[in-house]
Formats: C-alpha cells, structure tokens, sequence
C-alpha cells in the first residue's frame, strides 16, 4: 500500500469484530513503535499491551463501552525524565505522539483498526494495569479487525465529524503567518 493510502485510510474505529489478530502482525506494530524517533534518543515510551477481556472490560468502564469489543487495547506510558523539555513544553508528549501515530499508521497499513484515547482517567488507567507512580500515561488505542456493528461510524462521523478537515489554505502559511 502507498503512503498517502495508509494515511488515507486511517480512521477513528470504534467497533470492532471478534477476530483475534495476528501475533506477528501485533509485533510489527510494535516494532515499528519501538523504531520512532525521540528527545535525544532516550527512547522513553513503554508499552503495555492488555489482552485480559477482564481488564479490557473494566477500562470500558472507565473510559466508553464500545472499547470492551476490543481484542487488544495498548496502553502509550512515559517516563518524563527520559526526555527534555524545552520552552516550558514536555518532550514526552511529543515522543509519544509520534510512537503512537506510527503505531497506528502500521496498524492500518495491515488491515487493522485504532482509535486515538485521550480522553480517560489517568489515575484510574494507571490503578488498573499497575503503571509506576512516576511513569505518566498519554494515550491509549484498541487494536482489532473493524466491525460494521455497534456505534461505529454513522454516529460518531454525526457527533465528531471525524472526516472533516480543514482546507489547505487554512492549514499551511507561507513564511509569515
């Protein structure tokens, strides 16, 4: 698949069907997590992978019910103090960021789902799945097969209108704002 496909193609997914997916495909994701670039390459994201339908429940019910349908939710953690900061703006997030995006692009490029959470507890997440006090949570995602059942696309497009961007004139500014 071309890139721009790839790019194309990802959307926000938040129905997903019983199919378990591949662990080679899931280690390639991950992998290509891994490979992201980082603050001095002090490489501070960790992952946690959770597969335990108990615990997938339960982050449910903290965050929204339609992510219990999915086979794998992973978990995007940090340590602050193995990135920078700079200007008052905390690297970690950034290395995050794009771990986590370039997770997601290899997820769609092999036919799988994500959807971008940032919108959670953290205290709660990190109760939950036993992350250390001075590691910050930043974002989480289910990773599955999508599912034409559920909630999935008719109403969230309604409410969010996830497909909807900006022009590119407002988008871009050439050498000044």
């Amino acid at each position: 698949m071309d890139f721009a496909d790839i790019i194309d193609q990802r959307k926000s997914v938040r129905a997903y069907s019983d199919k378990p997916v591949e662990e080679e495909k899931l280690d390639k994701i991950l992998e290509v997590a891994r490979l992201a670039p980082s603050w001095a390459n002090k490489q501070c994201c960790q992952y946690i992978v959770i597969k335990d339908k108990e615990i997938i429940s339960k982050l449910g019910n903290i965050f929204n019910s339609w992510l219990k349908q999915a086979p794998i939710v992973v978990v995007a953690c940090a340590d602050p103090f193995e990135s920078g900061a700079h200007d008052k703006m905390d690297y970690y997030l950034v290395d995050v960021g794009i771990s986590m995006h370039q997770l997601v692009l290899a997820a769609t490029n092999l036919g799988l789902a994500t959807c971008w959470i940032g919108a959670f507890s953290e205290s709660k997440v990190k109760e939950l799945v036993g992350v250390p006090k001075n590691i910050r949570v930043v974002a989480l995602t289910p990773i599955g097969y999508p599912s034409d059942e559920g909630i999935g696309t008719k109403v969230v497009k309604k409410f969010i209108a996830s497909n909807k961007r900006k022009p590119f004139e407002q988008f871009v500014h050439q050498n000044k704002w």
